[in-house]
């Protein structure tokens, strides 16, 4: 087909690895796909065979940074939360901005999620197609809130429903001082007004990358609105470390617990919370970290194949991001949710609710007891195991790049 793709994945692994399987999708059908997304991501991107466009904000390294720690110590308060989130990227948004606009260029679709609201001005300034991307569900609907404004649920479906132009708003309000002179002074188009986003938002194609036997789909969403299934790579290339290997044959099936780039206010204590709650319950571990730190009962291991290592597990403990969770479902294992802040909270409303593990335990409320109690009613209760197990062959015979493809090849026609 011979056309170009821009996907825009200015976010964690978690956001990139589902683009990467999308653009192995699209490659797969003759086209050329270009990742926008941190250099830290090099290596998965051309492994996959798609072309990298570095962008030089580092999601993972603002988390970890002093502002970004103060940020999230703040997330309680979601004003605050905005506020600052924009201060943070405030130094950074105009060589981000610059590398987008140089990244998009000959682009003849653009990808981007509604944050910014980037695809709208990428599409105006290119005259080409945009589609949007949810890795969690964000178009407006009275029969839940946005997962990032949960409380509206109070409010019944017109506070859900408002919920979603609230947070929409928000952003628009936080990039607006940055993306108006962008318009004026480097694509050539004129500024937007405080609404004007909205109208182009709602109408455009969404392809929400998770799966309906996961999110059932609100009976308002209009025809522009696809759930496609999780994006899942087909063919992981990750071969796993001897010690892993050896470590999984010498005894019963162990437990995961990693948090992906959150950090808790003191890792190290949460470290150890986590490995004396797995032996109060009488678990293995594998834990995600430093493997200089392993134990007789306790591999800590770098970076992994959740689609290679999940299936192997007993079960699964997680922050609630949208891609390990995905992963986690899919390899058909039960999961707790230890949320940090955003979406994830949802995501593991959504476990829960589905069955497939405990009531989430947030991090900041992560006690050795409190833990201990959770990993039990995780490893022990069947009606955990059999949830998991069904919803991980519903999602297993999915193929949401396919349907991803079969969208996107009507928008660019």
């Amino acid at each position: 087909m011979g056309r170009t793709v821009v996907i825009f994945a200015a976010g964690s692994r978690g956001d990139v690895q589902p683009c990467l399987a999308l653009g192995r999708a699209l490659t797969g059908q003759g086209d050329t796909v270009r990742i926008l997304a941190s250099v830290r991501y090099e290596r998965l991107i051309t492994e996959a065979g798609l072309n990298l466009h570095p962008l030089s904000a580092d999601p993972t390294e603002i988390i970890e940074s002093a502002e970004g720690q103060e940020l999230l110590a703040g997330r309680r308060n979601p004003v605050a939360f905005v506020r600052g989130f924009g201060r943070v990227l405030r130094p950074r948004i105009a060589s981000v901005l610059a590398e987008t606009q140089a990244g998009a260029k000959g682009a003849d679709l653009v990808l981007a999620p509604t944050l910014g609201f980037l695809g709208v001005h990428l599409s105006q300034h290119l005259d080409v197609p945009h589609a949007l991307v949810h890795f969690q569900p964000s178009q407006p609907t009275r029969t839940f809130p946005h997962p990032l404004a949960p409380a509206a649920r109070l409010l019944g479906p017109p506070g859900n429903r408002l919920s979603f132009d609230a947070v929409d708003l928000a952003s628009w309000i936080m990039c607006r001082p940055f993306i108006n002179p962008w318009r004026r002074e480097q694509l050539g188009l004129s500024a937007l007004s405080p609404t004007a986003p909205f109208r182009h938002v709602r109408r455009a194609t969404v392809l929400c990358a998770f799966s309906p036997a996961v999110v059932p789909r609100p009976p308002d969403w209009g025809p522009n609105v696809h759930l496609t299934g999780y994006w899942h790579d087909p063919q992981p290339t990750w071969e796993p470390p001897r010690q892993l290997v050896d470590f999984l044959a010498d005894g019963p099936p162990p437990v995961y617990v990693g948090f992906g780039s959150m950090k808790s206010g003191d890792p190290e204590k949460t470290d150890g919370v986590v490995r004396a709650a797995l032996r109060r319950a009488g678990l293995r571990g594998v834990l995600a970290g430093d493997p200089a730190t392993g134990e007789e009962d306790m591999l800590v291991v770098g970076d992994t194949s959740h689609a290679w290592l999940f299936p192997r597990m007993a079960a699964v403990v997680h922050h609630g991001g949208a891609g390990t969770t995905a992963a986690a479902l899919r390899a058909g294992r039960p999961s707790l949710v230890c949320p940090f802040f955003g979406d994830q909270g949802y995501w593991g409303s959504r476990v829960h609710d589905l069955g497939a593990g405990p009531e989430p335990l947030p991090v900041r409320d992560l006690t050795v007891a409190a833990l201990a109690r959770r990993l039990r009613a995780l490893t022990r209760n069947t009606v955990h195991a059999e949830a998991a197990r069904g919803l991980g062959a519903a999602l297993r015979a999915e193929d949401g790049t396919a349907r991803a493809c079969e969208i996107l090849n009507r928008c660019m026609a």
